[in-house]
């Protein structure tokens, strides 16, 4: 029990840290009723909330929207990837190269695909996937499922993703945060957000 009140009390500080910084970081303003692209790509959403989306893109076809601050609640989209494709920009190819997205990729391997990419990316040991089950996407019959990491700041963490495969290409959202009250907080926004998806 101590050892929780502890990470509580030093979360708290780290929050204050991470929503100074991260809001900063976010220069995109998606207002709630407008249907805006995502993702330098055909994929649209329609906010029912006010939303920031960061200036630093992960990927060319990735972006990041956030309410809170990148570190509390992160909602990417990735559109359009094609095969041979990461899901992000590659840091360094030749030390640490991504898992990319092929043409045979089926949709129950996307699960493998996030966490290869997490694993690589965000230097994590821990990950899990939790729950995967069928899911409609964009109109499309595609997959939905849950994850569990703690992230390279030991802080354990949840996340969500929709994806489907369209025309051979891979289109996804996922959805991460804190397991400690954000992504339960937060976890019904994502749901409208990515509800009202469509090419």
């Amino acid at each position: 029990m101590m050892k929780k009140t502890m990470w509580t009390r030093a979360a708290l500080v780290g929050v204050v840290t991470m929503l100074s910084v991260s809001v900063a970081c976010a220069n995109g303003y998606r207002e709630k009723n407008m249907q805006v692209e995502v993702a330098k790509s055909a994929m649209k959403v329609t906010p029912v909330r006010d939303w920031n989306s960061l200036s630093i893109r992960p990927g060319k076809k990735a972006e990041t929207w956030t309410l809170d601050g990148e570190q509390l609640n992160d909602v990417t989209f990735y559109g359009g990837i094609v095969p041979g494709e990461p899901l992000i920009r590659e840091t360094s190819k030749k030390h640490k190269p991504l898992p990319k997205f092929t043409s045979d990729t089926l949709l129950v391997e996307i699960p493998e695909l996030l966490e290869g990419t997490y694993r690589t990316e965000k230097g994590i040991g821990s990950f899990s996937v939790t729950n995967s089950k069928p899911d409609r996407f964009l109109g499309q019959d595609g997959i939905r499922f849950t994850y569990e990491y703690v992230d390279a700041d030991n802080l354990p963490r949840k996340g969500e993703a929709r994806a489907a495969l369209i025309k051979g290409q891979l289109y996804m959202a996922t959805f991460d945060a804190p397991r400690l009250h954000y992504f339960e907080a937060t976890l019904d926004d994502f749901h409208a957000l990515t509800d009202s998806a469509a090419l």
